[in-house]
């Protein structure tokens, strides 16, 4: 064999062995769903019973992380855990999960390696500071066709790709309440970043919801998905339709309240525990009590959605297929606005 075709071989085994690598880092990676989280098998580890752990399981708790975010009375309301079980199982869960103090500087490196999901529109994404931010929750609300599911759908796209090119590197979860969902507008999208539909499609988890129980209990199933495999984006367009139809009139404004705030709990639980960006499209109301001056349009849910929101992005109309986003409130983002348009290939730059 000569010296020629030996470094070939060489070449070709080493091809190999990189493949390999990077199939099994793709296999763990899915295991681990895609990020740090620890699967709540661990705590068998750490001398928790299986059926203990099971019982976990039932109750809507997949990884060690939520059990560590779960407070003490909601674990004890659990069929089988008693005071003593519940508390060696927390005590356990909170020697996994990092929980107690640490300084602004880790806080803020943390925060640096926060990626943000690209909208479409290089404008909006300058208003945004890059995009929608992972690890929290950003509403989206306005008046009908002002874009908020046009916005959903090419973010069930963008989600897919890489991060440098403004993408997440993760699956979509899809749950919607109002019916509005059209797969045929995420192959538009999917075209324009020269993706493949058919895999596009596949990388995206839809479920209709058809009352707000229903919707939470998709929360319980998503968060079992999001164990297995790794997401990036949670959409819910929109997250306060049903609520408006389950619950009427002031004698049940209480118990939307309380259902809705647990809603909202868990989607926060689930952007702590895997790092994923939610994304919520909320609806309006005009303001009748007389003080409102201008623009008297308001989102509902009050200040239960209100202080669950990290980001609140306030979309209007513009001229012709042009819409205005404004930012309502942010911890981060001044209050600002941008324009940007749709288009039969999702949102695009403003086109003047």
């Amino acid at each position: 064999m000569s010296g020629r075709q030996q470094q070939r071989q060489q070449q070709q085994q080493e091809e190999v062995v990189e493949q390999e690598q990077h199939q099994q880092e793709e296999e763990d990676a899915q295991q681990q769903g895609g990020s740090s989280v620890m699967k709540i098998e661990q705590l068998e580890t750490m001398g928790i019973a299986k059926a203990d752990i099971q019982k976990l399981k039932d109750a809507g708790l997949y990884t060690v992380e939520s059990v560590a975010f779960t407070p003490r009375k909601t674990l004890l309301a659990i069929k089988g855990i008693s005071e003593a079980k519940g508390d060696k199982i927390l005590a356990e869960a909170a020697k996994l999960v990092p929980m107690g103090f640490t300084t602004a500087t880790d806080f803020h490196i943390r925060r640096q390696e926060t990626i943000s999901i690209g909208t479409g529109s290089k404008d909006l994404d300058a208003l945004l500071g890059g995009g929608i931010e992972t690890g929290g929750i950003t509403e989206i609300f306005g008046e009908f066709r002002t874009g908020k599911t046009q916005l959903c759908h090419t973010l069930a796209v963008i989600a897919q790709l890489p991060t440098n090119m403004g993408g997440g590197e993760g699956r979509v979860m899809y749950i919607d309440t109002e019916g509005t969902f059209r797969p045929e507008r995420l192959l538009a999208t999917a075209e324009r970043f020269g993706l493949n539909g058919e895999e596009v499609l596949d990388n995206v988890a839809y479920a209709r919801a058809y009352n707000s129980d229903h919707q939470t209990q998709l929360l319980v199933q998503g968060a079992a998905m999001m164990a297995d495999t790794r997401f990036s984006l949670l959409i819910v367009d929109s997250a306060t339709s049903l609520y408006r139809t389950d619950y009427s009139g002031r004698g049940e404004l209480s118990a939307r309240q309380m259902h809705l705030a647990k809603f909202m709990r868990m989607l926060q639980r689930l952007a702590d525990e895997f790092g994923i960006a939610v994304v919520m499209t909320n609806q309006v109301v005009a303001q009748v009590d007389g003080f409102s001056i201008g623009d008297n349009k308001k989102p509902i849910g009050g200040n239960i959605i209100a202080h669950a929101s990290t980001t609140r992005l306030y979309l209007k109309k513009g001229a012709g297929e042009n819409r205005i986003c404004k930012v309502y409130d942010s911890p981060n983002l001044p209050e600002a606005e941008a324009q940007f348009s749709i288009g039969p290939d999702g949102i695009n730059d403003v086109k003047n």
